[in-house]
């Protein structure tokens, strides 16, 4: 599997475009904040094709360039639980975030919903851009986070283990840590279930591409972060 990763402008968000190989169609996981020229040129450099637009949830530095980057034909994908989301994430954040924005990129944000949206749902089975692709749901970083695990590996991946899969973790789990669960539709609760019924079942030979920060896997993660310990 070609896999690109570059962080969003802001907030370090880790944008993905995953395809068979270059000169293919290919999927665009969490387009954030100011991604959308590095986008181009990525699909322009393996003489790619979006097909679809993953969201592992509907926070606004994950989904914030989402309708550019989808177009007019191509959809977005989203747990139905965070659809809600995608009407106005711009509500959902304070004025004085709304003004670091605006400050930093010389522009007021705005927002427009992508004219097509695909509600997915748990243990969902998509093949798109010919690769695999399972829907786990795992709340409570928001309603509807998900992860999306692909059947599929990174070409030239040499991460010193034996690895089989891919799973794109969002906010649910990071290297040592996971995501926060005090913003408005977060759950504690739902995550520690999340943890313990939809991440530690996940195969140890699991490459984990995260929300924020560097991948990992699952291995080093059931070993070394605290909260997955007693689980």
């Amino acid at each position: 599997m070609l896999a690109v990763a570059f962080p969003a402008a802001a907030f370090a968000t880790n944008c993905y475009v995953l395809a068979p190989g270059p000169g293919e169609e290919c999927v665009i996981v969490d387009p954030g904040i100011g991604v959308e020229d590095t986008v181009r040129e990525v699909l322009a450099e393996h003489r790619l094709k979006p097909v679809a637009v993953l969201l592992t949830h509907g926070h606004l530095d994950h989904v914030y360039s989402v309708t550019p980057v989808c177009g007019g034909d191509t959809a977005a994908y989203i747990h139905a639980d965070d659809r809600y989301r995608l009407q106005d994430p711009l509500a959902m954040i304070g004025p004085a975030m709304l003004a670091m924005m605006e400050q930093e990129f010389g522009q007021r944000a705005t927002w427009r919903s992508p004219d097509r949206v695909v509600e997915v749902t748990d243990r969902q089975q998509l093949m798109l851009a010919g690769l695999p692709i399972e829907v786990l749901h795992a709340p409570g970083h928001t309603e509807g986070s998900v992860m999306f695990d692909i059947d599929a590996l990174p070409d030239g991946l040499d991460a010193g283990e034996e690895l089989t899969r891919t799973v794109v973790s969002g906010d649910v789990l990071f290297a040592g840590s996971i995501g926060r669960t005090d913003l408005p539709g977060g759950s504690a609760e739902a995550m520690t279930r999340s943890l313990r019924e939809v991440v530690l079942p996940l195969p140890d030979s699991s490459l984990v591409l995260t929300g924020h920060g560097p991948a990992t896997t699952l291995r080093r993660e059931r070993a070394t972060n605290p909260y997955l310990q007693g689980l």
